[in-house]
């Protein structure tokens, strides 16, 4: 059997005003030729597939497209989706009734019995080549079994579940959206971090030994966690934000037989992300830096750029000549960072938009220790201090 694991698509996502719709038209198109030569069994889709919980007809049209001709072009391909934090899960689950017809399958929703009590069976998902589907979609406060934590009913959500199959002889794939221990962030990224601000870490224990592969969403860095090599993040098919210019797209491919396999296959993303300078200069370095970008025509392809200039009096027409010196370069300007030494944490002069990004657990404990002579916060204000921040991201 072989599955292909995917996840945080984003479709719908505008990159500082630009339409990405070709972007993921290209990634939808070389997907689709993967699955076809690999000859995948089953693909899995794991969350935030809109970057909205409200998308645009366009977007769903795309989404729905790719479906319909997978499952026309590769008849005896099943498709497992969850739903993520971006996605509306009573959306992306209303037409069930039509897909299922074609061998698609989606959970967003965690359903209750009539005596309130969660549905754990609906979560699992009979796999046609043989085995079962763990699809936990993402789970919000009171989704779970109760708990005195967030990561302690996640943990216990996927107890109940693994506890309703039967047959451990079969592989048995779990599929969640959500934040591990042990994983990595993108530096200074909050498309990432906003959701679970990395108060909600979920152990990879919380996943059975006896599961054959964990497919995870959320996190866009492709990665494995806390070194396990059957738990890992597929990573975004395309970049979401200057912190993930570095990135290496793609997914993950996991192929069982008496042994299981896992490879990760790259995508060439499109569209590069582009940063100029490494560290922020005055204006008159960055139009220096702006003079040896390439010359040519703006395109579909051209990168999105990044201009960091750094500030230490008003400088009104600061747009203007970096839209001047752009003028005959291959490049789309997609925002200024304009930085100020202004504040400063350590000997770093940081933005408005960069402070946004760091940690509030981190400031909090920064703050303390140099308040009371480098001692760390102790535990107990440190978990209600994250019971309030859990609260306001909610």
């Amino acid at each position: 059997m072989k599955i292909l694991h995917t996840a945080d698509w984003h479709i719908g996502q505008t990159f500082f005003e630009y339409d990405r719709k070709a972007e993921h038209l290209q990634f939808l198109a070389w997907l689709k030729k993967q699955i076809h030569d690999l000859k995948v069994d089953v693909l899995l889709i794991a969350g935030d597939v809109f970057d909205s919980p409200n998308p645009s007809a366009e977007s769903q049209r795309m989404y729905y497209r790719f479906l319909r001709e997978m499952t026309a072009e590769n008849h005896d391909l099943q498709i497992i989706i969850i739903a993520g934090n971006h996605d509306s899960a009573a959306r992306l689950e209303a037409p069930n009734p039509l897909l299922e017809d074609m061998n698609i399958t989606v959970r967003g929703v965690v359903k209750r019995n009539t005596d309130g009590e969660i549905d754990f069976k609906h979560m699992v998902i009979p796999i046609n080549k043989g085995g079962y589907c763990l699809a936990v979609p993402y789970l919000r406060q009171g989704d779970y079994p109760h708990a005195e934590t967030y990561a302690q009913g996640v943990k216990a959500m996927y107890e109940a579940i693994f506890e309703q199959i039967k047959d451990m002889k079969q592989p048995i794939i779990a599929m969640g959206h959500l934040q591990a221990t042990g994983s990595e962030i993108s530096e200074n990224d909050r498309s990432e971090r906003t959701v679970i601000g990395g108060l909600e870490c979920i152990s990879p224990d919380s996943f059975a030994k006896e599961i054959t592969y964990t497919a995870l969403g959320h996190l866009h860095r492709g990665q494995r966690v806390s070194g396990r090599e059957n738990v890992r993040y597929a990573g975004s098919p395309l970049p979401m934000s200057f912190a993930e210019k570095n990135n290496k797209q793609g997914v993950v491919l996991i192929d069982i037989a008496e042994t299981t396999k896992i490879e990760r296959i790259l995508f060439d993303a499109p569209v590069k992300l582009l940063s100029i300078p490494s560290e922020p200069m005055p204006l008159s370095g960055v139009l220096n830096e702006i003079a040896a970008l390439p010359d040519g025509e703006i395109s579909e392809t051209s990168p999105y750029l990044e201009v960091k200039v750094l500030i230490t009096e008003p400088e009104p027409s600061l747009r203007h000549q970096i839209e001047q010196a752009l003028k005959t370069k291959s490049v789309r300007l997609a925002r200024i960072s304009a930085i100020t030494p202004k504040y400063e944490t350590g000997s770093k002069a940081i933005t408005y938009e960069e402070l946004q990004t760091i940690n509030p657990m981190d400031m909090a404990n920064d703050i303390f220790k140099r308040k009371y002579g480098g001692e760390d916060m102790p535990e107990t204000m440190k978990c209600l201090l994250e019971g309030v921040i859990q609260e306001v991201e909610r």
